[in-house]
């Protein structure tokens, strides 16, 4: 590896999320810095509609956008590669075949899924982070209409359409709303030997109450609108075991072939090569400006900071990531310019939840608490406002507005690979009774010949 000869402030961010973004067009408007952003994918990707993706509602194209086309300055540079660790010591980002020097390192790496020290639940319960899970998941859950549709023995049919969703959070709430939804409303009609209705989505919860980050009234509003969606909500049941066969919580067993998963997170684990003091879930514990302890030159936003703000934590919601990539931004240019820096403080303009069609709750700038189709409208101006090109913007709205009023969807419920082989044996033809052996004719009785 070699030194870039370019004199420039040389500023590395690993991660095009929210934060790494926000912090990347910042910059881009720097004339005394150069920008690489590295990221293993080339889109940006708007993670909260992810579920709508799974659930067949969005296409992927409409919550994501290529890195490239959003970032244009000149001082910019995007870089298509997998970040391996970071050696602090030589300021150098080592990447899957090579290394990049830094004198600038932004690490905006996001999350990951936690399985609570349960990595073989990872095959049978696909998380939701990114758009393989996404399309992974809507494959599962299509295929295993596909397979109930075929299936002879009513109890494995069951089984098929039985749908248990782990983790009573935004993403959980979101995806079993949405799934219920679905189940009732976009797909009767496309099958011939089950009835799509009688699916049953099961959401389980650890703790004694759905969306517990949300102030109790609204909880209850939560689970109140699921139930009447038809989503059977168990709270206070912990996982114990989870197969092929299905879940175990308690005493309890839900026989199903379709788990998804929605309870834990973890930062992602380039963190750990920093050798800084990071949180149970494995995020960095930030200063005020949002540097790693003892490292100025390292700065880390996003589900992988750990920041606090008047003895509260920071949330981990898209909002605070972007406040953050624009709050370092500013840091590396004042002091570049030799200006006091200022602390990070993060302004809570509020968090929603939608449950379904016309079903969401939140908490708007820390004051006002919403419920129902208000607070439905609200989310989804938040959100359409958020997703990044007008293309996107346009898209998600007119699919929304067409799916409120007809109770439909637009045809995204494709299964891209073949899973034939997994299909079971198909029902037993029908035999169609016997027929009787055609009767033999009659002939006339003979005559005596004639005497002539």
């Amino acid at each position: 590896m070699e030194r870039d000869q370019d004199s420039r402030h040389h500023v590395v961010i690993v991660g095009a999320g929210f934060g790494g973004l926000e912090a990347a067009k910042a910059l881009g408007k720097a004339d005394n810095v150069r920008v690489t952003v590295v990221d293993r994918y080339n889109h940006h990707l708007f993670q909260p509609l992810l579920y709508q993706v799974a659930t067949s509602v969005l296409n992927t194209a409409d919550i994501s956008a290529p890195i490239r086309s959003v970032l244009h300055s000149r001082n910019t540079e995007v870089l298509l590669a997998e970040a391996k660790s970071v050696d602090a010591r030589r300021k150098v980002l080592v990447v899957e075949g090579g290394e990049i020097a830094y004198d600038s390192l932004v690490v905006a790496t996001g999350a990951t899924h936690s399985y609570f020290k349960h990595p073989e639940w990872a095959q049978v319960a696909p998380g939701l982070k990114t758009l393989e899970d996404a399309v992974r998941i809507r494959e599962r859950i299509l295929t295993a209409f596909e397979a109930a549709e075929r299936e002879p023995d009513p109890v494995r049919q069951r089984e098929w359409m039985t749908f248990v969703i782990i983790g009573a959070g935004p993403t959980g709430v979101e995806l079993a709303g949405a799934l219920a939804y679905m189940t009732r409303h976009s797909l009767p009609k496309d099958f011939r030997n089950i009835d799509t209705r009688q699916a049953r989505v099961v959401l389980l919860e650890g703790l004694p109450r759905v969306l517990s980050a949300y102030p109790e009234e609204l909880s209850e509003a939560a689970r109140r609108d699921l139930e009447k969606l038809h989503v059977e909500v168990r709270t206070g049941a912990l996982v114990t075991a989870i197969d092929e066969a299905g879940v175990t919580f308690g005493d309890e067993h839900i026989a199903t072939r379709t788990v998804l998963w929605g309870a834990g997170v973890a930062a992602s684990p380039l963190v750990r090569s920093l050798e800084v003091p990071l949180d149970r879930a494995g995020r960095v514990q930030v200063t005020p400006q949002l540097t790693a302890p003892g490292l100025d030159d390292v700065y880390v936003i996003g589900d992988v900071a750990a920041a606090t703000q008047d003895g509260k934590p920071v949330p981990g919601i898209a909002p605070a990531a972007m406040q953050m990539g624009r709050h370092v931004a500013k840091t590396l240019r004042d002091r570049l310019a030799n200006k006091p820096l200022r602390p990070f403080r993060y302004h809570d303009k509020g968090s929603f939840a939608v449950i379904g069609r016309g079903y969401a709750v939140g908490v708007l700038y820390d004051k006002w608490r919403m419920k129902g189709l208000p607070a439905w409208c609200v989310w989804a101006g938040v959100h359409i406002a958020y997703l990044i090109g007008f293309r996107n913007r346009l898209f998600v709205m007119l699919n929304w507005g067409y799916t409120f009023f007809t109770q439909g969807g637009r045809n995204m419920r494709l299964i891209t690979n073949n899973v034939s082989k997994r299909m079971p044996a198909l029902r037993a033809p029908r035999q169609a009774p016997a027929l009787p052996p055609p009767a033999r004719p009659e002939l006339p009785p003979s005559q005596p010949a004639s005497a002539h």
